[in-house]
Parts: C-alpha cells; sequence; structure tokens
C-alpha cells in the first residue's frame, strides 16, 4: 500500500496554485476570512501560532497542531507552545524530520503511517510517550512563493488525511502568511533593538569595575548570558610564561587554567589574531578533546575571538562554548568582537591596576608572612625593619630594636652577628651559619642565621640584611609528635592552642576506605602476612591522604579514616578529599601490578566521602586519650563507604561534598537512599577519575544512557528505564552499577512500590 502522497500543487514560478474558488464552500470562504479577521488582531507571534494551530487543529478534526517558522539565522524551524502562563520554544534543524523534508522540498505531504516513512523522527515520541500515526504536513508560503514555515497536523481522528485536507490546510497558511513573516520581522527588530540598547548599558556598567578578579568575572557571566551559551572563558597572555590564563571560567567555577598560548583553538586564535567560529568542535583537528574526557563536559560548538588593546596587540581571547538552540551565527561574532573591544581597555587597566596592587601587598606583606626573622639595616649598621617573626624569635618589642646600632642591639653573647654582619658588607657575598646559638629575652635559642648585602639594581649598597630561622627545641619536639599525630595538629598544639582538644564543631570532608575481603586475605597470609601486607598498604595510603593535607584520624582494622579542613581549614577540603581519594584508587592499582607481578593477590578497596559539621576533640580517659571527630557527618562516610560493595563502586560522595566541589571531575549521581539508622534521604554519587579506558571504555556514552535510565526509573517507566540501562552496558559491558539497576526494575515491575514511591532506596545493611 502506498504510504505517502505527495501532490504537487506548484506552478512554475514555484508558487502554489490559489484556492480553487468555484469549489469553495461557504464554510470555507467564512473560515478563511475568520482566520484573516483572527490572525489581523493580535500583536505578538505566540497569539498567533497558537490561534492559527487551534483553528487548523480543529478543522481538520486532528489530534494535534503545530506550525513551525524557518529561523534563517540558526537553520531551525521553531514553534512556541503555550503551558500555563509560560511559554516553551520548540526548535528543530529545518532539514530533519517530516517538517524538515516538506521545508526543504516544498512539497506537502501526507503520511498515512509515521513509522512507515523515512523522513519521520520517532525519539520525539519515545521521549513524550505520544504516539504518531498519520500526519498532514503542508509548506507556509508567501503570495511570491516564498517557504517561510510548515504547518503539521497529527493523527486523524477519523479515517485519513485527504487532499481535501491538504487543500485547505495551504488555504489557511497562505491566507496569515504575509501577517505572520511581518510579525516575526517586527519581532526581530524589537528584540535587536534591546540587545543593543542592553549592550550600550551593558559594556557602561562593567568597564567601570577596575578590580580584575571581578571584571574577570563580570565579562564572562555577561559574554555567557549575552550569547545563550553554557561556558565562556576569558584568556589573558601571561607574557613571562608565553602562557594563556584564566583566573575566572564561567561554568567552570573559581579555578585557574593555564595552557600554551599556541596550542589549541584559544592559541590558534591568539596566534592568527583572527575569530574562530566552529559549529562541529569534534570535527576541527585543531579542538583537543582531553580537557572533555577530564572534565565530562561535551563541547559542540566553538566561538572565539581575540582581545586587542588601543595599539593593536593581541592581550588574550575570548572563549565561548555551546550556544543554546544551534551554532553560534555571524551576528553572535559581531555582537561578540564588539563587546571585547569595548571591555579591551578596563581589562588592561584593571591588569594594570592589579599588578601594582599585587606588588603593593606584597612588598608590605613579605616580610610579615614569613616565618622566619629577617631584620634589615642601613648602610650605618642602624636596624631600620624587623618583622613579627623576628621580633618573637628575638623576643623584642618594636621599640628596643628598630633604629637601634647592630652593635648595642646584638652585644655579648650575640655578638658574632655583628661580626657577620662586617664581613657580609667586606665581601658583599652572603654568609651562613647552621644551628648558631642566640641569647634573647634570657633564653638561649638554636638558629640558623643568614647574612646578605642590600643592593640595589644600579648596584649601589643599601646595607645589610639577617634571616632568623628558630630551630630550638620547640621545631624539635614537633618533628617528633609529627610521627604520631597529624603534623597540622601537632602544630597547633606547639603553638599553645590546647582549647582544640576540648572540643569543637567545624565543617569537614570525612574519608573512610577499606579493603574488600580482608577475611580471606588474612586466612591466606596468615598473622606475619597480614602485618606485612597492611604496612605497605597503610603507607602508600596514608602518603596520599598527606599530600592533599588530610589528618589521619586512626585506623580501624584494616580500615582507615581520614579527616580534611581539620584541625587546618582550606577553602577547597571537598576537593582534597576527592582528590586524594583519586589518588588512593590509582597509588592502589599500582601496587597491585606489583602484586600480581609477584603472584600475590590483589587488594580491591572502597572509599567514602560526606562533608558535615563534625565534632573533634580530645576523647578518652585520664590514662588514655585519642584526638578523634564523632557525629552524624563521620557516619554517613562510613555507610557510603560500606554501600560501595553494593553499587559496585570505588569511590562513593555524598551530596554535601558534591556541592562543596570547585574543580571539574567525571562524576555520575547513583541514587537517593536512606541509610541504615536514619530517616532522611541522601543522594550519592560516584567518581569514576580514578578509571582508566580500559577499565571503564566509553564513559561519557554510558554515564548518558545510565542517567537517561535512572530518570525513568524515578518517573516508574521500568521498560523504559530498562532499555536505558541496557543501552548503557552495551556501551561498556563492564559497568555493574547498569545491571544492577536492570534486576531493580525487573523486580519493582513485578512486585510494584507503594503509590507515594519516589524512587528512594532504603538500605537495609551498614
Amino acid at each position: 500500500m502506498k504510504k505517502e502522497e505527495r501532490p504537487d500543487n506548484r506552478n512554475e514560478n514555484g508558487a502554489g496554485h490559489p484556492p480553487d474558488t468555484p469549489g469553495m464552500t461557504l464554510h470555507q470562504a467564512e473560515l478563511l476570512l475568520n482566520i484573516s479577521k483572527t490572525v489581523a488582531a493580535f500583536e505578538t507571534l505566540d497569539e498567533m501560532l497558537g490561534t492559527l494551530v487551534e483553528i487548523t487543529t480543529r478543522e481538520l478534526k486532528a489530534e494535534r497542531g503545530t506550525v513551525f517558522l524557518n529561523d534563517a539565522e540558526t537553520g531551525e524551524l521553531y514553534s512556541r507552545v503555550a503551558q500555563g502562563n509560560l511559554h516553551r520554544e520548540i526548535r528543530i534543524l529545518n532539514t530533519s524530520g517530516v517538517a524538515g523534508h516538506v521545508f526543504t522540498t516544498g512539497k506537502g505531504v501526507i503520511v498515512a503511517d509515521a513509522y512507515e516513512n523515512p523522513h519521520f523522527d520517532r525519539s520525539i515520541d519515545e521521549k513524550t510517550g505520544y504516539r504518531t500515526r498519520s500526519i498532514l504536513c503542508v509548506p507556509i508560503r508567501t503570495i511570491k512563493g516564498e517557504v517561510i514555515g510548515v504547518a503539521q497536523a497529527l493523527n486523524k481522528k477519523r479515517g485519513r488525511f485527504t487532499k481535501k485536507d491538504m487543500q485547505l490546510l495551504e488555504m489557511m497558511t497562505q491566507q496569515v502568511a504575509i501577517v505572520l513573516q511581518g510579525t516575526q520581522f517586527g519581532e526581530k527588530l524589537k528584540r535587536f533593538h534591546s540587545q543593543e540598547m542592553e549592550f550600550v548599558n551593558l559594556v557602561t556598567d562593567i568597564t567601570a569595575e577596575i578590580d580584575l578578579g571581578l571584571l574577570l568575572s563580570r565579562v564572562m557571566s555577561e559574554a555567557t548570558r549575552m550569547l545563550n551559551a553554557e561556558r565562556s572563558t576569558l584568556f589573558l597572555n601571561d607574557e613571562k610564561t608565553n602562557e594563556l590564563f584564566s583566573k575566572v571560567g564561567e561554568g567552570l567555577g573559581a579555578t585557574e587554567i593555564r595552557l600554551p598560548n599556541h596550542l589549541g583553538i584559544a592559541g590558534a586564535v591568539f596566534t592568527s589574531r583572527k575569530s574562530v567560529n566552529i559549529p562541529y568542535a569534534y570535527a576541527d583537528l585543531r579542538f583537543n578533546p582531553a580537557f572533555d574526557k577530564k572534565t565530562g563536559f561535551f563541547t559542540r560548538s566553538i566561538l572565539c575571538v581575540p582581545v586587542f588593546k588601543k595599539d593593536g596587540k593581541v592581550i588574550g581571547v575570548t572563549q565561548v562554548l555551546n550556544k543554546r538552540g544551534g551554532p553560534f551565527t555571524d551576528n553572535d561574532e559581531a555582537r561578540l568582537r564588539a563587546f571585547t573591544a569595548q571591555v579591551s581597555i578596563a581589562l588592561e587597566n584593571a591588569k594594570l591596576f592589579d599588578d601594582v596592587q599585587n606588588m603593593k601587598n606584597y612588598n608590605e606583606s613579605m616580610l610579615e608572612s614569613m616565618s622566619n626573622g629577617v631584620v634589615t639595616l642601613n648602610e650605618d649598621r642602624r636596624i631600620v625593619t624587623c618583622n613579627a617573626a623576628g621580633l618573637k624569635i628575638l623576643r623584642a618589642h618594636p621599640a628596643d630594636i628598630l633604629q637601634q646600632k647592630a652593635d648595642a642591639f646584638f652585644s655579648g653573647p650575640n655578638a658574632w652577628i655583628v661580626n657577620k654582619i662586617k664581613r657580609v658588607e667586606e665581601s658583599q657575598a652572603s654568609d651562613v651559619t647552621m644551628d648558631g646559638e642566640l641569647v634573647c629575652g634570657g633564653e638561649t635559642i638554636s638558629a640558623n642565621v643568614t647574612a646578605l648585602p642590600l643592593i640595589s639594581a644600579s648596584g649601589k649598597k643599601l646595607g645589610s640584611m639577617i634571616v632568623i630561622e628558630d630551630i630550638s627545641n620547640e621545631k624539635r619536639v614537633k618533628a617528633t609528635m609529627a610521627r604520631y599525630m597529624d603534623p597540622g595538629l601537632a602544630d597547633q598544639l606547639l603553638t599553645g592552642a590546647e582549647d582544640i582538644l576540648g572540643g569543637k564543631s567545624m565543617p569537614a570532608t570525612i574519608l573512610f576506605s577499606d579493603i574488600r575481603d580482608f577475611t580471606t586475605l588474612t586466612e591466606e597470609l596468615g598473622p606475619q602476612g597480614t602485618v606485612a601486607l597492611l604496612n605497605g598498604y597503610f603507607s602508600l595510603m596514608v602518603d596520599c591522604i598527606q599530600r592533599e593535607e588530610g589528618m589521619l584520624d586512626k585506623f580501624i582494622g584494616d580500615a582507615i579514616m581520614a579527616a580534611f579542613g581539620i584541625p587546618l581549614p582550606h577553602d577547597d577540603d571537598a576537593d582534597r578529599a576527592v582528590r586524594a581519594a583519586v589518588a588512593m584508587m590509582r597509588t592502589l592499582q599500582g601496587w597491585n601490578a606489583q602484586r600480581a607481578a609477584d603472584g600475590k593477590r590483589s587488594v580491591r578497596i572502597g572509599i567514602g566521602l560526606n562533608t558535615d559539621v563534625v565534632v573533634s576533640g580530645n576523647i578518652g580517659s585520664p590514662k588514655r586519650m585519642d584526638y578523634t571527630l564523632i557525629g552524624d557527618g563521620v557516619n554517613l562516610a562510613s555507610r557510603l563507604e560500606s554501600a560501595c560493595k553494593q553499587y559496585h563502586a570505588g569511590i562513593l560522595i555524598s551530596e554535601n561534598t558534591y556541592r562543596q566541589l570547585k574543580g571539574t571531575y567525571r562524576i555520575r549521581e547513583v541514587d537517593w537512599v536512606v541509610v541504615k539508622g536514619k530517616t532522611q534521604t541522601v543522594a550519592v554519587y560516584e567518581v569514576l577519575d580514578h578509571l582508566s579506558e580500559e577499565a571503564f571504555p566509553n564513559v561519557m556514552e554510558t554515564v548518558n544512557h545510565f542517567h537517561r535510565g535512572l530518570e525513568q526509573y524515578r518517573k516508574g517507566c521500568w521498560d523504559r528505564a530498562i532499555d536505558a540501562f541496557r543501552e548503557g552496558n552495551r556501551a561498556n559491558r563492564n559497568d555493574r552499577l547498569c545491571q544492577l539497576y536492570i534486576e531493580r526494575c525487573q523486580h519493582l515491575k513485578a512486585h510494584p512500590p507503594e503509590q507515594d514511591w519516589k524512587g528512594v532506596w532504603v538500605m537495609s545493611s551498614k
């Protein structure tokens, strides 16, 4: 049976024939007149499209209808759908689907069976759950024969769409074509005028900012919004290192990115001084996909323009990624070039101001920030400055030392320092004394003392400088204590911060790790072999934790408990914990490779991370105390470590940790759970950065299928969820999480949950 009819109603000029007026019914004539009057009364395109769809759907006795107009700038057909008080815009390529076929050919079609038509896109039905049976689709033509869009009706309620239906739909659309085109043009003019006014106000506002960090942040934020993109980055050139760097990347968080100024798309634009507009990033050989693989971000389109100084010198590039709704247009490029041209002067001024301010702050704080004592003297050996560390080491007040002669201050047992100063003045070379003795405030301290000449850039003698490093008993004790506790904790204790032992609530990221099948290992290895294995394993894991300045809390059998942010907090403690966990897994992989070569069994672990406010303090009895952490946040981290077994994961993190992350990682949402002993729902995420391409191939494809399956699972659409999870398994047969969800969906399908089920899994084990 013939599935598609394509009547050709076009004349020699390509325009459709006018309606057959003698055969037109009175109802049709009244209908066309009514459409003309109704549409002409509307002022907005939304009203026109909505009314036209309503009329055509009713008159054709169809279930649904859509009117698409062509956007010449993006190469898309678009329509607007009313949803309550909101209007949602639908966009498709003007070459895809039945609508795209009709638009490009200019010929209307009647499709009796949509699923038998080669142009029909089934994915929309699969996404929405709607079943398309039949389609009537005609081009919308102006009087001159120009195709400006298409009108589409779906699923005739009785029977099939006929040629008379097509003729009626063509007459209705032709009746309003010129009005639609005019309103569309007017809308573009209004939008253009609004954008230009917004642009002027925006540039005026931004260029008044002089702080470089704030300026970069605002420029990128506005560039992203102005071009309706997903991300943007402004790279400035570092002439000292020949690198492009960015302190702020919109959508990336507050992290610094550096890359050679001749590599990648940004490097090509910087060196060539020419803009680049790439609609498909992966089709361009200059594009480096490594960053996408590392972060999980998928780059589709790129617009990158150079940033010029007023003298024509290139000082950086502005890069915008992934315009929503299609590729970047020539108009987008022109707007971005104009935007960067206007803000380049502000950028240059802000950079100069930043350099001057940094130098000023450096000169003012350099000495105060040093842990070593620094004393400067002029040519007359009079003490000019002494930093805070120097005053502390020398047990002196500013009035006791400043403007004093070196001979007077460094007298008696300290006179050897004056002799060092004289030798330096004569030789103009530095002089170092290791582990010398100084008598300060009646106390004898051990110190490394260095004397250096002070010389100007022109070679003029300015005086001398003394650097004093205290290596007395306090530091020796610290070195001893650090063998038994975290170095940061030992440092606080030695500086008199004993109050931290009394109990303190503070935010921290807790890490738990545990060896899998440890009982089996101990049975195989015996006591001595088990101790040797644990010592080797703990040494490697603790190094990973301490490199990120984490505090090792305790060993619990074969388990490790560590904290990040205690006793010394950092702005990125959650990131430090994740990096430590990834390093632990990668280090373990290398260690296992060595063990396998020696014929030994591999060691597997699971790691759980949670960020929360915990209580830290010295807990125990008067005879035996232990500085440790307690609280629900600690318990949840332990539960997540245990959950790694259930979800076949290496690293699981809580939602609290996930939201604290500032860096970019390969992460996927795993589940909503209620852990044992709790009632509150917790979102759980899996970190994948430690997995190689061999261990986890097609990572992004697998993760995308999994997220689609998870969405359907939470809706209770078991079959669709199973299909998505199976697609994930086809992409990566090693992904046991997809298989877990397939089994879970099959169980829930056979044993439906309660009506108020919201996709939360209650964990029955620790």
